[in-house]
């Protein structure tokens, strides 16, 4: 705890000694006053019997529509954000943040009020002019320091397309709809973050509603604990976050690239790109997709590399000599924008398509891999794929810039880690998943991203965050010692 922060919790002593005695957690609380609170928002208060209720209430995933909040209000600034969390305070009613909705628990919704951000969504830039177009993009120097400020419901296709007029991005993740605030408080591994880091790891200043009401600016020098569990601590935890301001980069163009093996060729396949794509040079970036859809089996390695065609297949040379030769390849070189927009699966839609993608209802598990897989590990995993049902497993590399970063230099703790593993199953059936995750547990151990929240992982603390675990609890008894904000993993 530094200075800041210990001056912040004598000054939140006698706050929390008052919201004791008027029942902070429902205790001697008066009862809600919905409609006072509707008064006090610039943005809008939507409540049960209300139009658009039913809308309202949604997550991305289908499987938690059964949730009905007892109010969803939409934030026009983070003054309202300000007296959503005094209202929930001080009338005892459970409150939940959301910015995109994607938590795969859906712990971006509950029975009391939902804070919504998504109409905090202004994305601006302030950095280097452009000296003329250059291949899609504007040519910056690369040496500038140019800054993003963006709203924390900023959905992450409207990152890429604002950003991109000024011929900059951020490392940031591929779902076109995922709100770039659930996205940077877990970390974010995306699909440059080799080159250029986690999307936290260029988070220089974030402003945070905390649990008094008050609206605080985090970065190294002021309220420096809670900024530095702002990256990779998890959302929900400690306040709710409504804008951040990130370094950018300049945003040249990318080669996309897919390979595809036949079936028989995936053990082979897993056995080499392990060896090869967390090692590769910072500007690859890749994903090995082991699937099983309705048109059968698949065996893929996708990514993006920051550079031409001509070098990319020098560098994938080594990956088909050990695995074999793929089925199907292809590799363009594209615009930063329509790159992501690929990775993202929305190459041929415009950007408001790509911001109204289909919602999914899915389970899905996590790992962390420190180490390769042996061959028996391998086996297992391809064999556990091949079994009946609609399923993906995604294995997506770290390393370079994500590796060169302490585990204790932010919240995210997993440095060291060769690359990350999602599990996937259609529908809400975890059957599958809770084999599998079992069965691969022996050889990955107990890692897991916070980003990919499990409900069913009983060793949470220490899979998410590992040795920053203590110092994370911390931060919450400093910014939130009634525990105003609540998870079931919480801290």
């Amino acid at each position: 705890m530094d200075r800041r922060d210990f001056l912040h919790v004598a000054a939140l002593a006698p706050l929390a000694a008052a919201a004791s005695r008027t029942g902070t957690l429902g205790v001697s609380a008066p009862p809600p006053n919905w409609a006072r609170l509707r008064t006090q928002l610039a943005g809008t208060l939507v409540l049960p019997g209300d139009a658009g209720y039913n809308t309202a209430r949604r997550l991305y995933n289908p499987a938690f529509d059964r949730i009905r909040p007892g109010g969803v209000a939409y934030c026009a600034n983070a003054a309202d954000v300000s007296a959503c969390v005094t209202f929930a305070r001080t009338s005892g009613v459970p409150v939940t943040a959301r910015s995109g909705g994607h938590s795969y628990a859906g712990w971006s919704t509950g029975t009391g009020l939902v804070i919504d951000v998504s109409r905090m969504s202004t994305v601006t830039y302030d950095g280097p002019r452009s000296s003329g177009p250059s291949q899609g993009a504007a040519k910056l120097d690369p040496h500038a320091g140019g800054r993003a400020t963006i709203g924390a419901g900023a959905k992450l296709i409207d990152v890429y397309d604002k950003l991109a007029r000024h011929g900059v991005s951020i490392p940031a993740g591929s779902c076109p709809t995922v709100g770039i605030g659930g996205l940077t408080l877990g970390g974010g591994i995306g699909v440059v973050s080799r080159k250029y880091g986690l999307t936290c790891d260029t988070l220089e200043s974030v402003r945070v509603v905390t649990a008094d009401g008050r609206v605080l600016t985090c970065d190294a020098a002021r309220n420096a604990g809670l900024y530095w569990a702002c990256r990779g601590g998890g959302g929900g935890n400690f306040g709710v976050a409504v804008s951040f301001t990130f370094r950018t980069f300049e945003a040249r163009d990318v080669t996309v690239f897919f390979l595809h093996w036949p079936w028989s060729k995936a053990g082979a396949v897993v056995k080499a790109w392990q060896s090869w794509g967390p090692s590769a040079p910072d500007e690859l970036w890749s994903s090995l997709h082991l699937a099983r859809s309705a048109s059968g089996l698949d065996a893929a390695v996708v990514g993006t590399y920051v550079g031409g065609r001509a070098a990319l297949d020098r560098l994938l040379a080594p990956l088909v000599a050990k695995a074999g030769r793929p089925s199907s390849r292809s590799a363009r070189t594209v615009p930063y924008l329509e790159g992501m927009k690929v990775m993202g699966g929305c190459a041929a839609m415009t950007i408001d398509q790509c911001r109204r993608m289909p919602r999914e209802a899915f389970s899905a598990k996590s790992h962390m891999a420190y180490g390769k897989l042996p061959a028996d590990g391998i086996r297992t995993l391809v064999n556990r794929v091949e079994r009946g049902g609609r399923h993906a497993v995604l294995l997506d590399a770290m390393g370079g810039a994500i590796g060169r970063v302490g585990p204790a230099a932010t919240a995210f703790p997993h440095r060291a880690a060769l690359f990350s593993v999602q599990y996937y199953e259609e529908g809400t059936d975890r059957g599958w998943l809770r084999s599998l995750h079992s069965d691969m547990s022996k050889y990955f151990g107990d890692h897991a991203y916070v980003n990919y929240i499990d409900p069913e992982l009983q060793t949470w603390r220490n899979a998410y965050y590992g040795p920053n675990a203590a110092r994370l609890a911390e931060v919450k008894s400093t910014y939130d010692p009634d525990r105003l904000f609540r998870l079931p993993q919480g801290i």
